[in-house]
């Protein structure tokens, strides 16, 4: 990883001053690496110790920060790690612009591995990522969202980069199709767990452990989880709570939420959900060789599951 970092800072330089600004107040935010770190663990765990590792690390990085650019324009949050975000202190259009340089950047590594497998694999999954932005935009404010379109927005918009990282690990070990099969499968469940944690820490963390503020979710009219599981199963009156919560946003009702949405059983649900997500992906590497690297990767399913930050 400090190789990783050493990648990253130097493919961070730019003539523009602004650009490296905001690139390194990013950067310099913190962080915790899991995508880059997937890629390496899943080569390490395959035979992989030389080739393109690092260079490929950072770019599933690049591609990562620039969606947080994004993100955190078109949610317009204020706090990310708890840390002004980029559009919160440098402006919208900075951010948006400093994002599209990170793509950019991202792509001139990428084909400088002169591996085409490696570029459809990371063409794709940028694509695919995009779709989920929109997706999401879709789903925005809307109380009939169900949780299979719920499920669909994060295997395209979180997922979809966890899956790529791990791929890109066989990938470059030169696994056979069974293996990066089942590397793809273990990056997208642990992808999805994560971000089903996500969802659960929005009404159970704190700012000082999410490093944002509780209830974002809620503020900005996104239908996760708990508030769809709050929808099916609630009574009509909690059901009714949630989708006014849905259509409006706005946490001027946050703690009779919480209490709903803890009564009814959603938090539970929701982690429930999680630890499914979790087990997948530990059995979706049950065929890699015994490792000190794939006992990370199992150890990096029960965090996925478990983790209050």
């Amino acid at each position: 990883m400090q190789q990783v970092n050493r990648v990253i800072r130097t493919r961070l330089a730019s003539d523009v001053v602004l650009i490296n600004q905001i690139a390194e107040y990013i950067i310099g935010a913190g962080g915790k690496r899991l995508r880059p770190a997937l890629l390496l663990l899943v080569a390490n765990a395959l035979g992989e110790r030389s080739g393109h590792r690092h260079e490929l690390a950072a770019v599933i990085e690049f591609i990562h920060t620039a969606t947080l650019l994004h993100d955190d324009v078109v949610d317009e949050s204020q706090l990310r790690r708890g840390k002004q975000t980029a559009n919160a202190l440098f402006g919208n259009a900075a951010s948006v612009l400093v994002g599209d340089f990170l793509y950019s950047r991202a792509f001139q590594m990428m084909v400088a591995c002169d591996n085409l497998r490696v570029m459809q694999i990371l063409s794709d999954a940028t694509n695919v990522i995009a779709e989920g932005e929109v997706l999401q935009l879709l789903n925005m404010h809307d109380p009939d969202v169900d949780q299979a379109r719920y499920m669909q927005v994060i295997r395209y918009k979180t997922a979809k980069l966890f899956e790529a990282a791990a791929q890109l690990g066989a990938v470059i070990a030169d696994a056979p199709p069974a293996m990066e099969a089942a590397a793809a499968e273990f990056g997208r469940t642990i992808g999805t767990a994560f971000q089903i944690m996500d969802d659960w820490l929005d009404y159970t963390g704190t700012p000082e452990s999410m490093g944002k503020n509780a209830g974002d979710d809620l503020r900005e009219g996104k239908p996760t989880l708990p508030l769809i599981y709050l929808i099916e199963h609630g009574t009509a009156e909690q059901a009714q709570l949630a989708r006014d919560a849905i259509e409006h946003g706005g946490t001027d009702r946050f703690d009779t939420i919480f209490t709903a949405i803890t009564e009814s059983g959603a938090l539970d649900y929701t982690l429930r959900c999680a630890e499914a997500e979790a087990q997948a992906a530990a059995r979706a590497i049950f065929s890699f060789p015994d490792s000190q690297f794939k006992e990370s990767l199992l150890e990096l399913c029960s965090y996925s599951a478990s983790r209050q930050s």
